[in-house]
Order: structure tokens, then C-alpha cells, then sequence
């Protein structure tokens, strides 16, 4: 409507204003004329000057009226105009890209698909806008998605591409087109764009070439009633009876404080389902959700939000996660300096887990020791680990009432580089003998730990009773979760009996968390479980002597299992993400059919040192049983990494084996799956991306144009200055506007005149 009333006014759309450069017509006759002008002007004033009735108000009022009458008289008189550059007709090449992915499926436009643009504008051989482009242009059609390919018209679109890549397309435009006259190159997209790459490039290429991008936005800018599951959160690897804690970001549009079920199926069958309470309009929540991986294997978790009445959207209502799900024994060591019940009931705590192996080391005398659980019978026949390749075939370290002056300096070196270079997970516990109390201060192992102790203070006897609950980031923990839910277990720390301390232990390091704290007897916070990543791996400090009372209190039940429950899952996190002598990761665990899937391996030896000369080999097996082998190279620039990629070809879950070796020695070997399906990720974050698609019509010299306004299309295009061109002048004096103005002006003269009695 606005263009329109626009055009009324100035004979032309506002683009040609814009394009067009400004001048005036003027000959000599017309000087001539202004200098006439310019005597009646002067008369003008003369007279109104001479009239003595009138009041200086009037005077001034009238002189102006008429002088802007005159002024625009010679306005036109000067016969402005515009010139600009015109595109010949049917002598330049225009390229017309069209979105071909799902996202142009989504029925935002009046109900009706994005796509319905293409169809009724573009393929519509009685379209007005199509005839209008190829009267004046060759057209050249282009479909893009993941891929962009040259086709003859735009007809023939199937809008199923699982991914959309701008920068690609308008390379392939760019380079496909190179060499001829061309006027410039229209895209039409919702502006999804899904690919890793930036647009930079390719933008910085287009714009070297000086070819104008116009790009037509199809779709709605935000969405009226929608619900998105954003992201999820899960862990790679898991162990096989791990309870897991998940955090899914949710955002909606027009269901702000609905209440709606959260469901979570392993392969199909539902492991859990929550109802959770919808984020206001526009905003993101993050929801907490708990289920078991209790199979073992590659296992795709779906979280899923039941479509809701009127929702325009409900493919991103889901996402799906895989988790390799192991079912392997962690074996962690516990070294008791002391017989204490601790150990006892820690291990007990845990003897049914199939997953957790808990050795146990307790010193009963100097050089004596008695060990249990062992896996042969000459496991830690000498006491302590004495080599690296002996302590690195555990995964977790518990050190409970043992001195530093115990342990050589190479065996503290040692514990140091368990966490730092083998990616282990240790815990310290509390007790006369731990931490500061225990001679760790200025030790190899002090820089490890999360806690920051004074050595000073470790001389002042200290015993206190600690009533111990989460911190607000700790609550947030799976093994900070003592009940099924988090209100249950927020009740359940709330009834448990307090411990007892001899470590005062108030602050921690920078970028440690404290995950358990209380008051002392002097009302002092006490830490009492903190944590931080260290290297590979992570160390825990377990300022407490005694949390074998949780289990054996009066005020605990016989059949209470909140002990065990707690010492399961966190000797579970202490072991969780340990990484093996062969680690492969990949970028995505899902790829499209013909996707390549990059892979990258990290090789070490038997003591964690990183290995550049080794035989690295990827096993790749196919859903249908077809095998491949892949040989992965050091990529140079960092020690222990491995290189490769390999394209699937079928649909379906792969298997990655990857295996070293080095002089005819086996290394280890690592598998993961990866999932090749198509993707989803056009229907997340999918309206239509106006500031995107502006910033390449912006950047190039073209124009941004919606569906409302993309009749002006071809006329934007024309007079965009490119290909082949020829000069035209537009005449901007006989523009209506004038002519009103003159109207508006000469009425308002006579009105006013008539109105003060001067008529």
C-alpha cells in the first residue's frame, strides 16, 4: 500500500530514486526565466510591503506562501529528472536460486507452505512477477540444499534437502554463471542456514565480482504457537546402570505456562516422563529430566515434547541423542592408610554394582598390607603401584587417611599425572591424615586437589560437626540426586544426620566447584565435597571422616539404601569419562547418506605418552555387514592425534573400530557408532532468518525483498546498474506531488486571504 501511494505521488517505486542519480535540465532560455522570476519575486515583496493595513504577521505569511508557489515553479522549470543504468532486454543472465530444503515445507505464510511462493510466482507460467523476469532476463534456475545443482525451471521441486548451505549455492551460481553478462542473482529462501561454514567468503567473492544479490525471504519472522526441544545435553559414553540427569532446553511461543509431559524412550520404549512448565513467550528453560541407561550398547535416546493444539512446527518437538552405553568393569583403587569403618562400608556401598570393581588396599602395618577384591592374586602384592603402567591400569583413585610422607617422590608424581595426563578421577578423603593435616602441602598432589588448604592451620587441633547439604550448582549434580526426583531429594538431605570433620577446609581454587558444604561448630562454612578438572582428568576433596554414618545413625532406617545410593553414584562420576589408550571422536554422531563423517583418534602408550608413529586403522562396518577399512594419519599438528574420514552410503547405525599398534604392539583399540539418517535440523530455529538474508543482499549491492513487496523485483534488478546496460532518464517535474503541492499552496494563499478579510 505504502509503495503504491508512493508511485501515485512520484510516478516511480522508491527504488528508482535510490538507484538513480539527481540532475537538473536547465538551458540558457530557463536562466532567463529565473531571472524573471526572480523580478516578479522582488515586486512581490515591494507590493506586500506597501500594504498598509495588513499586519506584519500577515505580511510574512503570504510573502512565504508565494515565494514557495514561485519556488516550485522553478523547480520544474529547471526540469529535474533521474538517470540511470538500465539493464538491455534479454542481453544479461540472471540466476534465480530456490531453497529446495524441508524447512520450505513449514506452513507459516497464511496456513499455507512456504514453498506455495515458488509455485504461484515462479513456476506459474502466467505469473506476473516470472513474466515480468523473463521478459527482461535469461533466466538461469538453480535448487540448493545441502548440495546446489543447475536445473531447467523451478518446477519439479521436491523441498526434502535435510540441510541448507547459502554460501555453497551462491558459489556454485557465481562460478556457473562466470563469464557471461549477468545482472545479478535472486535467492529465494527462508534463510535456514544449517552449514558449519561461514558466509563470509563467499559473500567477499560476490562482492569482488560486483554481482548484486537480491534475496526474497519467504516465511513467518517468529513463529505464533510452537514448542522446541533446542538442545540436549547428554554424555558420550555411559555406564551400563548409570542414572542419568539431563538437561534439555526448551523454548515456545504461545504456550507460556502450559504444562506439558516430557518423555524419554530408549529405542523406542519410554524410560521416563516428566511434567514440566513451559518457559514465557520467546524465552529458553532449561529442564532437568532423569532416566537409567540400563542396556548396554549404542543406545538412541528420543526426547520428545507431544505435539500441542495449533502448533505450527512439531518435527523440532524432538530430539534424538546417542550414547555409547558400556558394560565393562571400572576398577577403582582404595587406599586406606588406617583401618577406619570408611573403607568397609564404601565397599560394601558398592559390591553389588556388576560395573564397579573397588580394590582394596589397606596398610596394617610399615610394609604389610591387606588387600581385597583383587583381580590376581598379584595385584598390589607390593603395596602401592610402583610404575606408572601398574597405577594407570585403574580408572579411579580413593586415598583415605594416608599420609604424604607414605608415598616415594615418584609415587606422588605419579598421582599427579593420573589425573593430569591418564585423565584419571581421584578422591581425597577426610581425616587426621588428609590434606593439610597429612603433610600434602607443597606436594605435587596439593596442585591437583581442589581445595585450598593452610598448612599453618593444620597444627591447631580441629574437630567439628558438619550438617551437610548441596550447594545451589552441587543440587544440580547426578550424584548429588539421593531420591527419585530433585524435590524428594531435597527433602531427603534435609533429614540426613550430620558428620563430623578434623580438617578445616573453607576455601577452594579458582575454577573448582563446591558441590557439598555446611556450618561448623563456630558457624564457619566448611567445605565438604568440591571438585575440578585438572588435565584429562578430575580430583575430588572429601573433607569428611565419617559418612558411614549415613548408613549406621539411629536415625536411619534399617532398609534405607541413601548411602549406597550416594556412594554408587559418585564412585560411578569419579570413573566417568576416564579416557582409554585409543579415544576416536567424531563432530556429529548423525550424519546425512553421503555425509562424510570426520574421525579423530587420540593414541597413547602404556604410561599415557602421546604416540606419532603408530598404525592407526578405523574398521568401518556398515548396517548391511559391509566393511571397509580406513587408515588414519597423524595430523601433524598435535602429538597422539589421528586423522580420517569415510562417507556412509547407507541408512543406518555404523560401527567404528579403531585400532593402533606400533613396532607389531597393540595399543588398544576404541568403537563408536554413528548414526547415517536424515537429519532434522531444518526444522529447528526455522523462521524465516530476515537479518540474514538483508546482510547478504546489503553487502553485495542488492535488495531484500518478502512476498508482499517482490513485484518490485524485476525492476530493482534492472536498475541495478550490472551486465549490459544504457543510459535512461526519468523526468521528475510533471510528478504529481508537484502539481498538489502548487494546488495546496495557491489555495491555502487565497484561503488565508480570504479568512483575514484581504480579499
Amino acid at each position: 500500500m505504502f509503495e503504491g501511494l508512493f508511485r501515485f505521488l512520484f510516478k516511480y517505486r522508491p527504488l528508482v530514486f535510490e538507484q538513480g542519480d539527481f540532475v537538473l535540465g536547465a538551458s540558457r532560455p530557463m536562466v532567463a526565466a529565473i531571472l524573471v522570476a526572480g523580478l516578479i519575486a522582488a515586486y512581490a515583496l515591494v507590493t506586500y510591503r506597501r500594504v498598509g493595513r495588513t499586519a506584519p504577521r500577515d505580511r510574512f505569511v503570504l510573502i512565504t506562501l508565494r515565494l514557495a508557489a514561485l519556488a516550485l515553479v522553478l523547480f520544474c522549470l529547471f526540469r529535474p529528472a533521474l538517470i540511470l543504468k538500465a539493464a538491455v532486454p534479454q542481453q544479461n543472465f540472471l540466476g534465480v536460486l530456490v531453497d529446495d530444503s524441508r524447512s520450505m515445507q513449514i506452513a507459516d505464510r497464511q496456513s499455507q507452505p512456504r514453498s506455495d511462493f515458488v509455485r504461484g510466482n515462479l513456476v506459474n507460467a502466467d505469473s506476473p512477477l516470472l513474466k515480468a523476469l523473463s521478459e527482461r532476463f535469461v533466466l538461469r534456475f538453480f535448487r540448493f540444499s545441502a548440495s546446489t545443482d543447475r536445473v531447467p525451471s523451478a518446477d519439479g521441486m521436491k523441498y526434502a534437502g535435510t540441510s541448507t548451505h547459502l554460501g555453497q549455492a551462491l558459489a556454485r551460481a557465481r562460478d556457473e554463471l562466470s563469464g557471461l553478462p549477468l545482472a545479478g542473482l535472486v535467492m529465494v529462501s527462508d534463510g535456514d542456514d544449517t552449514s558449519d561454514t561461514s558466509l563470509d567468503e563467499s559473500l567477499a567473492s560476490i562482492k569482488a565480482r560486483s554481482i548484486p544479490v537480491f534475496t526474497v525471504g519467504v516465511g513467518a519472522e517468529r513463529f505464533a504457537r510452537d514448542i522446541q526441544v533446542t538442545r540436549v545435553e547428554t554424555p558420550r559414553i555411559a555406564l551400563k546402570g548409570t542414572a542419568l540427569v539431563v538437561n534439555i532446553v526448551v523454548t515456545q511461543a504461545g504456550y507460556a505456562g502450559a504444562t506439558v509431559p516430557l518423555e524419554v524412550e530408549d529405542n523406542g520404549r519410554i524410560v521416563s516422563s516428566e511434567e514440566i512448565t513451559l518457559p514465557p513467550d520467546g524465552e529458553s528453560a532449561t529442564m532437568r529430566v532423569r532416566f537409567t541407561a540400563s542396556d548396554a550398547g549404542p543406545r538412541v535416546f528420543t526426547f520428545r515434547i507431544p505435539p500441542q493444539a495449533n502448533e505450527q512446527v512439531t518435527q523440532n518437538n524432538t530430539r534424538e541423542a546417542l550414547i555409547e552405553v558400556s558394560d565393562r568393569r571400572e576398577q577403582i583403587l582404595y587406599y586406606e592408610g588406617q583401618p577406619r569403618p570408611e573403607a568397609t562400608f564404601v565397599k560394601r556401598a558398592v559390591e553389588d554394582d556388576k560395573n564397579l570393581q573397588v580394590v582394596l588396599l589397606r596398610r596394617t602395618a610399615p610394609n604389610k598390607y591387606y588387600r581385597e577384591n583383587l583381580s590376581t592374586p598379584d595385584e598390589l602384592v607390593a603395596g602401592f603401584p610402583a610404575t606408572r603402567e601398574e597405577l594407570f591400569a585403574y580408572r579411579g583413585v580413593i586415598l583415605d587417611g594416608v599420609d604424604a610422607d607414605s608415598f616415594t617422590p615418584e609415587q606422588l608424581r605419579m598421582l599427579a599425572d593420573f589425573v593430569n595426563k591418564r585423565g584419571g578421577g581421584l578422591m581425597m578423603l577426610g581425616g587426621r591424615h588428609s590434606f593439610a593435616e597429612g603433610g600434602w602441602t607443597g606436594t605435587p598432589l596439593a596442585e591437583v586437589l581442589p581445595v585450598a588448604f593452610d598448612a599453618t592451620k593444620s597444627r591447631t587441633p580441629y574437630f567439628s560437626t558438619i550438617t551437610v547439604r548441596p550447594t545451589r550448582a552441587g543440587a544440580t549434580y547426578p550424584m548429588m540426586q539421593i531420591a527419585d526426583t530433585e524435590e524428594a531429594s531435597a527433602q531427603r538431605w534435609e533429614k540426613m544426620p550430620a558428620l563430623t570433620a578434623v580438617n578445616p577446609i573453607r576455601e577452594v581454587k579458582p575454577g573448582a566447584t563446591i558441590l557439598l558444604s555446611g556450618l561448623d561448630n563456630q558457624k564457619k562454612d566448611q567445605v565438604v565435597l568440591a571438585v575440578q578438572r585438572y588435565g584429562r582428568g578430575k580430583a575430588l576433596a572429601f573433607a569428611i571422616q565419617d559418612s558411614w554414618l549415613w548408613r549406621m545413625h539411629a536415625s536411619m532406617s534399617v532398609n534405607d539404601t541413601t548411602y549406597q545410593t550416594f556412594w554408587r553414584r559418585l564412585a560411578r562420576w569419579l570413573v566417568e569419562g576416564v579416557p582409554d589408550h585409543v579415544v576416536t571422536t567424531t563432530t556429529e554422531d548423525r550424519v546425512d547418506p553421503g555425509e562424510a563423517v570426520p574421525l579423530t583418534a587420540q593414541v597413547v602408550d602404556a604410561s599415557y605418552i602421546e604416540v606419532n608413529n603408530a598404525r592407526v586403522l578405523a574398521h568401518v562396518t556398515a548396517p548391511s555387514g559391509k566393511t571397509a577399512d580406513v587408515p588414519m594419519d597423524w595430523s601433524v599438528t598435535r602429538d597422539g592425534e589421528y586423522r580420517a574420514s569415510f562417507t556412509p552410503d547407507e541408512e543406518g547405525l555404523y560401527s567404528v573400530r579403531v585400532g593402533a599398534t606400533r613396532d607389531q604392539k597393540d595399543l588398544g583399540a576404541d568403537v563408536i557408532h554413528v548414526r547415517s539418517s536424515a537429519g532434522d535440523s531444518e526444522y529447528f530455529d526455522a523462521a524465516m532468518r530476515a537479518p540474514l538474508l538483508k546482510r547478504i543482499a546489503e553487502e553485495t549491492g542488492g535488495r531484500f525483498f518478502t512476498p508482499d513487496n517482490a513485484a518490485g523485483l524485476p525492476e530493482a534488478i534492472s536498475y541495478s546498474g550490472r551486465g549490459v546496460t544504457v543510459v535512461e532518464e526519468h523526468d521528475l517535474w510533471d510528478m504529481p506531488v508537484l502539481l498538489l503541492l502548487l494546488i495546496a499552496l495557491t489555495g491555502t494563499e487565497w484561503a488565508y486571504r480570504r479568512t483575514r478579510g484581504l480579499a
